[in-house]
């Protein structure tokens, strides 16, 4: 994989050598005296109820503690009035789907544990289970997220209208690091080790799980090893292993599988997409009609925005959309990196680029004719909006002007050759969050905020941020994160982290320096902060502030954007597809820290061209169950699937999302990728592809 080199301006993260020399501990990797592990075992029924549990053999088996299920657990608070969730632990004998977590097996090693979890019998009556969203499309039922502007359907009456359908499958999360928790009571008070990335929504579950003060409890995630949106609820392996370690009065551990991870902590929806858009003649939009069908849990309800830009992306004045789930008997989706938006956006920019076709425009000539100046959904101007440069400076770097419009007419040493492009979009928001600073005699600025650290660096862009306002060096800087203890934060997912928790930190600094140049009694700019402190015999400086979206967002619309650039090219005869190059444009606003913000867009683009070319869970109906719950066969793109990818940023500030003027860009790399990878593959071969992935199958011309 080839990477343009980073900005000078950016920093290196603040925790490489950390991470890569193992001083920083995963979840998975906390030891305590008298630890035990637990051993989760799965139903094998997708719906049904569980008539007898035979653990008498487990009980036996040398090193085995305890064999918890619903039969034996202990009254559990959170679960008394009926007011547990279904499909919580140890609950009742019903059963939602196959792999759902029954008994929790718990003994004095990870090996006896799991032996003793192979000994359990379980047996069942079963109920006919529905899995297939093909199959339940017409029992699917209407979300309230429905959008009308104009005349519904106007499409139908225009010069020029394509209809479509487009299909995307299953995709499931597939962090690097398996999810794992700690957990370790003291009486009435726990404290869990786990991956978090909302720590203090995940404080606040347990509290209501055990009915504990926030004092009873203590949340730690200190490093996630992946986790894009299922990281953020107290998933029910959590529960079982939080339970399991307060029947035992011991520290447990419970780490789920690969297989486990497939059903245990979410995934995204798939989605089947009907597309009806028209224009004129002359390539103007006349109408937008966009029809989503999703799936959730029949225990739980979970939605996502997948019509949401299709309501302001583009300058049309007839859009309406529809979003439908169908309840079936599987786990509960969830979010999932550009949750929604990625799924919504995939159909919209395929669908543009088939209108684009039908009317013989040049798909970026089309974009730019029906470039949106205001968000006519929200009927609000954008904060900010540089798009308009992302078109033009990627179309630039890319050679689009090299594209030839008729498909299949390009050849290259034997492969046939596309180009493709796509519009991405995310919205760009922030929350409330607190930060702590204090500096000592010593120099160091310590700086704690209980947000955690996935992987998109968020300890190293506060490092620069709080950098640039007291004016110390980097080194001088620490960040403590990880910690329910610390002063509250938003959660990490939205791609609202920088935006929220940066916020707070440059709010805290700037009345840290304040104040410092008020002991002073000057305005300096740098001040000497150890003078001063020495001058007052203190043995710091100290403030909290706690930083609130400002009070004017509200009358503005605010997304950050991209485009990308796409060459494919396609093996005429075994229909392979390789992705050569990538040039994704992004406005990010402010980019504060290039280096890390560059990582962040490759990897949406690297995830990018999974969802294109191999993504997506395959059920066996007949079972509601997985068969390809493995990295095996669950495909994911690897180094020798990427290509160059170069990264462009806008680089202008917003003025009104945050004081540092930046925008979310956690999401917004991957929205729209797998469009122009389709695109491409279309403008190569002729052949459009409408359902993901794109295999060799679907290209290959008998």
């Amino acid at each position: 994989m080839k990477v343009i080199a980073p900005d000078k301006d950016g920093i290196k993260r603040v925790d490489g050598r950390l991470k890569v020399t193992g001083a920083i501990r995963y979840a998975a990797e906390y030891n305590f005296p008298g630890l035990v592990y637990g051993v989760l075992v799965n139903s094998t029924v997708a719906k049904g109820t569980m008539t007898a549990i035979n653990g008498k053999a487990a009980e036996k088996a040398p090193g085995v503690l305890a064999v918890i299920s619903h039969l034996n657990v202990p009254e559990v608070s959170g679960y008394k009035d009926g007011k547990a969730q279904p499909g919580s632990p140890f609950y009742n004998n019903q059963v939602f789907f196959n792999g759902q977590p029954v008994v929790l097996v718990i003994a004095n090693t990870l090996e006896r544990a799991k032996y003793g979890a192979s000994l359990i019998k379980i047996t069942y009556k079963v109920e006919p289970h529905q899995t297939n969203l093909d199959s339940n499309l017409q029992n699917a039922v209407k979300t309230g997220d429905d959008y009308m502007r104009g005349i519904a359907n106007a499409y139908q009456s225009a010069p020029v209208k394509i209809e479509v359908e487009y299909r995307t499958p299953i995709h499931v999360h597939n962090a690097m690091e398996p999810f794992a928790v700690t957990s370790v009571w003291d009486g009435d008070k726990v404290t869990l080790y786990t991956k978090s990335q909302y720590i203090k929504g995940m404080q606040q579950d347990v509290m209501k799980l055990f009915n504990l003060p926030e004092a009873n409890v203590q949340v730690y995630s200190k490093v996630i090893g992946g986790a894009f949106g299922s990281g953020s609820p107290l998933w029910p392996y959590a529960k079982a292993a939080l339970i399991g370690s307060k029947v035992i009065s011991k520290p447990l551990k419970v780490v789920i599988d690969r297989e486990q991870m497939f059903t245990m902590v979410g995934y995204r929806s798939p989605a089947v997409q009907k597309i009806g858009m028209g224009a004129s003649a002359d390539g103007k939009l006349i109408g937008i009609t966009h029809d989503a069908i999703g799936e959730t849990a029949t225990y739980q309800r979970f939605t996502e925005g997948i019509t949401n830009t299709t309501c302001f992306l583009y300058d049309c004045p007839n859009v309406n959309t529809t979003y439908k789930l169908a309840n079936l008997d599987l786990s509960v989706p969830t979010y999932t990196r550009g949750p929604g938006e990625t799924t919504g956006v995939f159909a919209l920019e395929s669908a543009v680029d088939e209108l684009a076709y039908a009317l013989n425009m040049d798909p970026l000539g089309f974009r730019l004719k029906n470039y949106a100046e205001t968000d006519l959904e929200q009927n609000l101007p954008f904060s900010s909006k540089y798009l308009r440069e992302c078109y033009k400076q990627g179309a630039a770097q890319f050679g689009w002007n090299k594209r030839n419009q008729k498909p299949r007419s390009v050849v290259q040493n034997g492969w046939l050759v596309g180009y493709g492009l796509s519009t991405g979009a995310y919205w760009a928001g922030r929350a409330p969050s607190t930060a702590k600073a204090r500096l000592s005699p010593d120099g160091i600025l310590l700086i704690q905020s209980a947000t955690s650290d996935m992987g998109p660096g968020t300890a190293t862009v506060m490092t620069k941020i709080a950098s640039e306002i007291i004016n110390i060096p980097v080194e001088n800087i620490k960040i403590e994160l990880g910690s329910s203890a610390l002063p509250p934060a938003a959660g990490e997912y939205g791609s609202m982290t920088t935006s929220s928790v940066g916020s707070s930190v440059y709010d805290v600094c700037t009345e840290l320096k304040r104040k410092f140049n008020e002991l002073g009694g000057n305005n300096d700019d740098n001040p000497n902060y150890v003078k001063i402190l020495q001058d007052h015999k203190l043995p710091y400086l100290e403030v909290t502030r706690q930083s609130h979206p400002d009070a004017n967002s509200g009358k503005y619309s605010s997304h950050a954007y991209n485009v990308n650039f796409v060459e494919a090219h396609v093996h005429p005869a075994t229909g392979m597809v390789k992705i050569v190059r990538v040039v994704s444009v992004i406005d990010g606003g402010k980019i504060l820290n290039p280096i890390t913000a560059r990582s962040q867009i490759i990897g949406g683009v690297v995830w990018g061209i999974s969802m294109a070319l191999m993504e997506g869970g395959v059920i066996d109906h007949r079972y509601g169950k997985y068969v390809n719950s493995n990295l095996g066969e669950y495909h994911v793109a690897t180094n020798a699937d990427v290509p160059q990818i170069e990264v462009i940023f806008i680089d202008k500030k917003d003025p009104v999302t945050n004081p540092m003027g930046s925008k979310g860009i956690g999401e917004v790399g991957i929205v729209g990728v797998a469009a122009a990878m389709a695109n491409a593959v279309f403008n190569a071969t002729g052949i459009r592809v409408r359902d993901l992935p794109i295999t060799p199958d679907k290209l290959v011309q008998v």
